[in-house]
């Protein structure tokens, strides 16, 4: 078992709260995998809450994309992201209504019935939770297609590529699809995965080209936002879902990640906690936790980052 990052102090408050909280400080915190508590992520607190607002038909929301926060998508990323079991039923029932029903002639997974030109941003989502949750890799393959057709010369995504003809990449598209690499690759799929893996390493150095969050040719901080640490973070970008990616995904530290990290040690409370930035406008299922207060999500999420990158 690994040395707990943080004080005894920290790691018993992370230890009271949700059983999703609860499981994900035990794995990668603690370097145990608690089987027992994984399998009651869909029994009770918010895992028990998402799926209990599934409608009869399969979905959450009005469907695929719609409201956003509340639709089939969004919620099956956050599903992910509390680590419920793969196994899920009710989660492999609404995966095949949209394999079966919402691909475009594009071959990705359409948010927009008016259009049928794929968003990049949405398909590395869904590719990251879809791998999660083992969807057998044949309704994958346009998906991935449909992915590396849209990586830009500079070695990144832009969700506006193929519908407003962006010529640079953008960071929230970049890292959602470098997320979705990631699990799929993790997951044990083949289909064209060492271009999926040449992707995600120029996906990398894309993000890391800009120190993470800075302009490659000013210097000056892309976007004020990238630096709020709020969760759940949608298709947003920010420094710390960055970093906790390179994390996940293994990647040796570097020099370019420095600020970044700096700029996650000076959130810390005197407590040793981070708080949780203000969400993201639009209705929502529930409110996990309170902005302004401190934040078992951003504090584990933090810590594991510290830990992995030896930053304590």
């Amino acid at each position: 078992m690994n040395a707990p990052a943080g004080n005894d102090k920290i790691l018993s408050w992370l230890l009271e709260g949700d059983v999703s909280i609860r499981y994900q400080v035990y794995r990668d915190l603690l370097g145990h995998e608690h089987k027992g508590l994984r399998n009651k992520i869909e029994k009770e607190g918010w895992g028990f809450g998402f799926l209990n607002r599934r409608h009869s038909n399969g979905h959450w929301g009005r469907g695929f994309y719609q409201p956003k926060w509340t639709s089939s998508h969004y919620t099956l990323l956050d599903l992910k992201n509390l680590g419920i079991s793969p196994a899920n039923k009710a989660i492999k029932e609404t995966l095949r209504l949209i394999f079966d029903k919402e691909k475009a002639s594009d071959g990705g997974i359409n948010p927009i019935g008016s259009t049928q030109s794929s968003d990049v941003c949405v398909n590395g989502m869904l590719l990251n939770y879809a791998c999660y949750f083992n969807v057998k890799e044949k309704h994958l393959k346009s998906v991935v297609d449909f992915l590396l057709g849209q990586q830009m010369k500079d070695g990144g995504f832009n969700c506006q590529s193929n519908r407003k003809g962006a010529v640079h990449s953008s960071l929230h598209s970049t890292l959602s699809v470098a997320e979705g690499i990631w699990e799929y690759e993790k997951n044990g799929y083949g289909y064209r995965l060492d271009e999926l893996k040449k992707a995600a390493e120029e996906s990398q150095e894309f993000i890391l080209i800009h120190r993470l969050f800075r302009s490659d040719k000013t210097g000056e901080i892309i976007n004020p936002a990238f630096l709020r640490m709020c969760f759940p973070g949608r298709w947003h970008y920010d420094i710390l879902k960055a970093l906790d990616y390179f994390q996940q995904a293994r990647v040796k530290y570097e020099p370019r990640m420095a600020e970044a990290i700096e700029v996650i040690l000076g959130k810390r409370t005197d407590a040793g906690l981070w708080k949780l930035a203000s969400p993201y406008p639009g209705e929502t299922h529930f409110e996990m936790e309170k902005a302004g207060k401190p934040s078992r999500w951003n504090t584990l999420r933090a810590l594991r980052v510290l830990q992995y990158y030896q930053f304590q």
